[in-house]
């Protein structure tokens, strides 16, 4: 089956349709999970439908408010988790723990089966979303005839490469694993590499009581109703045709939710004291000069390669901004005097950075980024070069395709042990930014941005995405 492409059969050219339907959404314990889910509510809500949003406590109150013409149409759900043995006390988030405890998150986030089978029996929505790690909604929603759309924030082919076909692997060993994907009936160069792998299996794993968080991928993405992901045609068409193929379900792509799709108070962004000084700094540098690190809320990383990142950066000679929110005092350190030797051409800016309107002023040259989804999104939206250096495998998968789209390049690491240098920091930051050898990347870049950044073809897919919804919803039986 071809990945759906719809349009409305009734309604008023702006996605929105005569009877608003009403969406209940279940992201996983994360926020830059529950970020992109959020961000499909206020479109739902924006075009005029109902979404009860679930999640903890905490995980609610980080959320920012979304605007008051559309808190009518969103109704937030706090469900404490129940109390787990060795999960952190007052942890709701993955960012609220290290990632080896994620099995303890994942029991926590389990255990709230019963009070969303009570919720969904008393709201009985048209529709209910679900995350990759909450394969077991599904069996209670169609208990009361409601239909599941899984929506992941990832593009299609991490779910390609994490839940392969069986009948066509060879075996199960690390060169099978992380060799390319010859099983596809197009061809890729993208690939994991071992170092990435066991990594992820180390992570995955409690080490004092060697649990392991399990998570069953093929049950989450085979059991739905319809497969929705946060991707586009442009971006990966013949990934999609080979997923819908794949489970047999309609898949939708809703679009990359740019920006420029995202609804926020910006004239609040506009007065912001941080934004109007980090401005002030903007303006002083040259066209398209400056580099914009960052690596998100979450990424934790080791003194090592903070280490080696700050005197690569240092090595380069460029102009940088590095958002460095998650450095924790007397746990991790810059290099010593660092700072002060970059002080006349950088800013370490060690809390809260408007990122979008620091990525849109035009001193911004390029950017370095551990290759999340969401923050490749936001880079390439405003057509910028990226050099990358992902952590986990999703993030790696993104960045080998970038690279295969040859507007990204990765810094170089041993191919042993995951570890780089500040040489080749330098070096790759060097040629993304500045290096004639590298315009071709930086010309493909902002080739790229007018594709993520068009507004039309996004709203095409959100139109698509909610006549999808009317489509193939099941009526609830009473």
């Amino acid at each position: 089956m071809d990945s759906v492409r719809l349009v409305p059969s009734k309604g008023n050219g702006n996605g929105k349709i005569d009877k608003p339907l009403h969406i209940a959404m279940l992201p996983w314990l994360a926020m830059g999970h529950i970020y992109p889910y959020f961000e499909v509510a206020k479109i739902l809500a924006q075009n005029g439908h109902h979404v009860t949003f679930i999640n903890s406590p905490k995980n609610i109150d980080r959320i920012p408010e979304a605007p008051k013409t559309l808190q009518p149409f969103i109704r937030l759900v706090r469900l404490p988790l129940p109390h787990v043995q060795n999960l952190p006390e007052g942890a709701e988030s993955t960012m609220d723990i290290p990632t080896t405890n994620n099995c303890f998150l994942k029991k926590a986030y389990d255990g709230l089966q019963d009070a969303v089978a009570e919720l969904l029996k008393t709201l009985k929505p048209d529709w209910v979303f679900y995350d990759f790690a909450a394969a077991w909604v599904t069996p209670i929603a169609k208990s009361l005839n409601i239909p599941c759309a899984h929506y992941n924030i990832t593009p299609a082919y991490n779910k390609v490469f994490f839940d392969p076909p069986k009948d066509k692997m060879k075996d199960y060993s690390i060169e099978s694993i992380c060799g390319p994907p010859t099983w596809l009936p197009f061809t890729t160069t993208i690939r994991l590499r071992p170092y990435e792998f066991f990594r992820a299996l180390q992570r995955n794993k409690d080490e004092e009581t060697g649990e392991k968080a399990d998570f069953d991928l093929n049950k989450a993405y085979s059991s739905c109703d319809l497969f929705l992901l946060r991707t586009s045609r442009e971006l990966e068409g013949e990934w999609l045709d080979y997923l819908a193929g794949n489970y047999k379900v309609p898949v939708v792509p809703v679009g990359l939710l740019p920006p420029s799709m995202q609804i926020r108070d910006a004239e609040e962004e506009d007065k912001n004291p941080d934004w109007v000084t980090i401005k002030d700094w903007l303006d002083t540098q040259e066209s398209s000069s400056v580099v914009y690190i960052g690596f998100g809320s979450e990424l934790k990383l080791s003194q090592q390669d903070l280490t080696e990142l700050a005197h690569g950066i240092e090595l380069s000679g460029l102009p940088f901004f590095w958002a460095l929110k998650n450095l924790k005092e007397g746990e991790l350190e810059l290099p010593a005097g660092f700072e002060e030797r970059t002080k006349d051409r950088g800013i370490v800016w060690k809390s809260w950075a408007p990122q979008l309107k620091i990525l849109a002023h035009g001193a911004i040259g390029g950017c370095m980024s551990h290759c999340g989804s969401g923050s490749v999104i936001e880079k390439l939206h405003f057509g910028h070069v990226l050099v990358t250096l992902p952590y986990l495998l999703d993030q790696a998968l993104f960045s080998r395709v970038l690279e295969e789209k040859k507007v990204a390049i990765e810094v170089g690491r041993n191919e042993k042990d995951g570890s780089f240098t500040r040489d080749s920091v330098a070096k790759t930051l060097r040629f993304a930014i500045v290096d004639e050898e590298g315009s071709t990347l930086r010309n493909n870049a902002k080739e790229m941005g007018k594709v993520f950044s068009s507004e039309e073809l996004h709203n095409n897919y959100i139109q698509d995405f909610i006549a999808a919804l009317h489509k193939y919803r099941i009526p609830f039986s009473s």
